[in-house]
């Protein structure tokens, strides 16, 4: 995700990351600014946020360096490494639907982080990121942040592309219309389902004391081909040890499932595509099932493949995955294979379902915090278009 942070605006590629509460950036390396200022310990702003940390520095002052400052715990949503940054309020800004033009945020809250104390916090991340874009339930993530600032709607929509050499987009303070070429509203084809609460600190390593960030979604059942897989439903509710339930991440490449979900679906897919006349090999780590090239034909949305239909609320509401979001090809010197890109995530993981980035891609979310639910569109594919096809020259969007 690209934004423009600090006087002069310049342009700075962050993660996006649906489950983190406060955005961070490198301060130490890529930080020039004319128009930023610290948070003290004492500020009503601090008092707000309880981060349960504060800092002194002995260095020359500056962003990031600021004594009896307030500060934050800020984690890397890949591999969970945690840092220490102290608190900034600077200049932001963010194309807006026409193409070329900046939408302007005075006072955007974030935490600098310093990779030269914590290189752990960026390993993991994509090349060229220089912080991360916080995305999650929180009064201080970046949507409600903007939220706030223009005085709109809490909704924002994520389109993941499919493909790393492409583009896909994050539209803030907007219900619709979503226009993608050739000319379509996707708003249009949005299916609804209510977002839930996660279980209080289920979802990071030091904030206990905090709401969970991420999204939650209440799955009733899974079926492959149409048939339902036979599982351990009280696994798809939150226990009252926070444990269990279904989240959307984009920081976890695949889909992982608790131990025994994991099983009974891999085994139904397993029957599927026996019937389907497909040809299984050998598994390729992480991936349990995986099928040879051979005799595969691979249209658009892959649909040689079961589907997968995770149901909501009731049977006739259901996010259906098709092969183009279930499958991943593994081409290596030796191996030539379509996997099942999900994962076993263990016997008692604190999730029991992570929708991961690959299930997401080329599939349009709205997260409306207004009416607490998701929008969700299944593959765009279906509708001959994809994420990296929004039309910024649209004069409807």
């Amino acid at each position: 995700m690209s934004v423009y942070l600090k006087i002069p605006l310049r342009p700075s590629k962050l993660h996006l990351d649906l489950g983190s509460y406060l955005s961070w950036y490198d301060c130490a390396r890529h930080y020039k600014s004319s128009s930023y200022k610290p948070v003290y310990s004492n500020s009503s702003l601090c008092t707000d946020l309880n981060p349960g940390i504060f800092s002194n520095c002995f260095n020359k002052s500056g962003p990031g360096c600021f004594n009896d400052s307030c500060s934050f715990f800020p984690e890397n949503p890949v591999t969970r490494k945690i840092g220490i940054g102290e608190l900034l309020i600077d200049k932001l800004a963010l194309p807006t639907k026409k193409l070329g033009q900046l939408g302007p945020v005075s006072d955007f809250l974030f935490s600098c982080t310093d990779p030269n104390k914590y290189s752990r916090i960026y390993r993991g991340l994509a090349k060229g990121v220089k912080g991360l874009a916080a995305l999650g339930r929180f009064n201080y993530s970046l949507p409600t942040q903007l939220s706030r600032a223009f005085s709109s709607p809490q909704i924002f929509a994520v389109c993941l592309p499919g493909s790393s050499k492409a583009s896909g987009v994050a539209l803030f303070n907007s219900p619709g219309p979503y226009y993608f070429s050739p000319g379509i509203d996707l708003s249009k084809s949005l299916i609804y389902t209510p977002l839930l609460q996660g279980p209080r600190g289920a979802d990071t390593q030091i904030y206990w004391w905090y709401k969970s960030p991420d999204y939650y979604i209440g799955l009733t059942s899974i079926k492959v081909n149409g048939k339902v897989v036979p599982l351990n439903k009280t696994l798809l509710a939150i226990d009252e040890h926070g444990s269990g339930g279904t989240k959307i991440s984009t920081s976890r490449p695949y889909m992982v499932l608790q131990s025994s979900i994991f099983k009974a679906l891999t085994d139904a897919f397993v029957r599927e595509s026996t019937v389907l006349n497909l040809t299984l090999t050998n598994p390729v780590e992480p991936f349990h099932v995986c099928y040879a090239v051979q005799g595969i034909t691979n249209t658009r949305v892959s649909s040689t493949f079961p589907t997968i239909d995770l149901v909501l609320q009731d049977n006739n509401v259901f996010w259906r995955i098709f092969g183009s979001n279930s499958m991943v090809r593994i081409t290596t010197n030796d191996v030539d294979a379509w996997c099942l890109g999900i994962v076993d995530g263990g016997p008692s993981p604190k999730t029991s379902i992570v929708i991961g980035g690959h299930q997401i891609e080329d599939n349009l979310l709205q997260f409306d915090l207004q009416s607490e639910r998701l929008g969700f569109s299944s593959s765009l594919l279906l509708h001959s278009t994809s994420c990296s096809n929004f039309d910024f020259n649209s004069t409807k969007n």
